[in-house]
């Protein structure tokens, strides 16, 4: 493999890793969100519902993203 090749690689990696963290943080605070408007006696269901789905679709790209940056064990 050539020097832009690694380069090139390693540059992708980085925007993965860097990806990954972001929507991990998205994901906490998400979960911060959720868990106090549960505590809210006039929650909007609606509201609460949707951010619900956005967590869960954020931890499906979470776990895609970390598939694709384990190393096939086949290889």
């Amino acid at each position: 493999m050539s020097e832009s090749e690694d380069t090139k690689i390693e540059t992708q990696t980085f925007k993965r890793l860097e990806r990954l963290r972001e929507l991990r943080i998205e994901h906490r605070d998400l979960d911060d969100v959720i868990h106090r408007l549960q505590m809210d006696l006039y929650v909007n269901e609606v509201q609460l519902r949707r951010l619900k789905k956005r967590k869960l679709m954020l931890k499906d790209q979470i776990a895609l993203l970390e598939s694709e940056l384990i190393p096939d064990l086949n290889a």
